[in-house]
């Protein structure tokens, strides 16, 4: 589920988040759901002991057994976009950590001038997509299905095409506690499902839980991952400043904030500056969660490079210091007096063997994520 921002469909993007944020905030004249029914069944939602246990799941939108399956069908639901070809599993397939493996997303009609971003923890997310350009789930899931880059209908005309289906109306029933299907109940009921979509069980959980070894290799990458290089106390500590963009502190290893980090003099994509206008925004995207990372190539919000070993050559050798904007942490060395971040070769080779410990296998096979249509 990404979105556009690009020359051409800036003012397209900014009117369609806000017509999300009205809709979130007066309904749009679609009918609400209310409460789920009272025999629909609480879902239970177990949260990782290492991730943090503040999570925000709106009031209007409790979840439930019923509401996490149905969304879970919706998601992997082709009649939700114009062609009857494309689902949000389309670009947010499991085996990939719920992306598609493509520098930039294959909509209906063409491709998406960005990458598909990661699902995993985005219960957590405070921003969503590149941009920042939702802040709920439920005002997120509207805005690939209409977005004419990604699966191009109106949300009302895939409400009419599941209403018509033998299979959804009594499963809006279980869930909302009415056959009638609206706008509102079918974001509601993918955020529910979206929701549940935690991953913590990598090497790395263990390693923090006590339950198993990194080795050394993997635990000098960490140290690399977590230090900024500079003199401490008389001794010059080296460091890769990584989780200054992917806070490592909460297990999550993403960010709420938005950075330049150094790509580009000038921006094709205007980024963060295309939801809220301010040229001091411009080419700054959301740090992606780095949690299943080896398995969510290519990287950066063009996909332009293809591999981990092509992040760190970047972060060590070839950020743009002119950039306007450019965020000064990616602007440290570890050479003093230096203009680059300067890692060796053996430095990359540990933050790398480092990342590859962040990947849960468990997650990409888990079946209450699968696709439920198929066998």
């Amino acid at each position: 589920m990404t979105f556009p921002s690009v020359t051409g469909h800036i003012r397209w993007f900014l009117a369609l988040a806000t017509a999300g944020l009205l809709a979130a905030c007066s309904g749009s004249g679609e009918e609400e759901t209310g409460e789920s029914p009272s025999n629909a069944t609480p879902y239970t939602l177990v949260l990782p002991s290492n991730l943090p246990q503040n999570v925000g799941v709106p009031t209007d939108n409790p979840m439930t057994v019923e509401g996490v399956e149905l969304g879970r069908k919706l998601f992997y639901e082709p009649r939700l976009s114009r062609t009857g070809t494309q689902s949000c599993g389309s670009c947010h397939q499991q085996s990939k950590a719920f992306t598609d493996g493509l520098a930039r997303a294959a909509g209906v009609d063409g491709q998406h001038p960005r990458g598909t971003m990661s699902l995993a923890n985005v219960l957590w997310e405070k921003t969503l997509n590149w941009d920042g350009a939702a802040t709920t789930l439920e005002q997120q899931a509207r805005l690939p299905i209409e977005n004419p880059l990604e699966m191009h209908q109106l949300l009302a005309t895939g409400v009419s095409r599941l209403q018509q289906t033998d299979l959804y109306p009594p499963l809006f029933q279980q869930a909302f506690g009415s056959s009638t299907i609206t706008e509102a109940a079918v974001l509601k009921a993918l955020a529910q499902f979206e929701r549940t979509l935690i991953s913590a069980n990598s090497r790395y959980d263990k390693y923090v839980r006590k339950e198993g070894p990194l080795s050394a290799t993997e635990r000098a990458g960490a140290n690399l991952f977590m230090n900024h290089p500079g003199e401490v106390s008389g001794l010059f500590i080296r460091g890769g400043t990584c989780h200054h963009c992917h806070i490592s502190e909460d297990g999550l290893f993403s960010s709420p904030s938005f950075f330049n980090n150094g790509l580009d003099v000038t921006f094709t994509d205007a980024g963060r500056a295309s939801v809220t206008g301010q040229s001091t925004d411009r080419g700054k995207f959301r740090a992606p969660t780095l949690r299943n990372i080896a398995l969510t190539a290519p990287y950066m919000h063009d996909g332009r490079f293809q591999s981990l070993e092509e992040v760190l050559d970047h972060y060590s050798d070839h950020v743009r210091t002119n950039s306007p904007g450019v965020d000064p942490n990616v602007l440290l060395s570890n050479t003093p007096g230096g203009t680059k971040l300067d890692l060796t070769s053996r430095e990359k080779t540990q933050i790398i063997a480092f990342l590859r410990t962040l990947t849960d296998s468990t997650f990409i096979t888990d079946k209450r994520f699968s696709d439920p249509f198929k066998p």
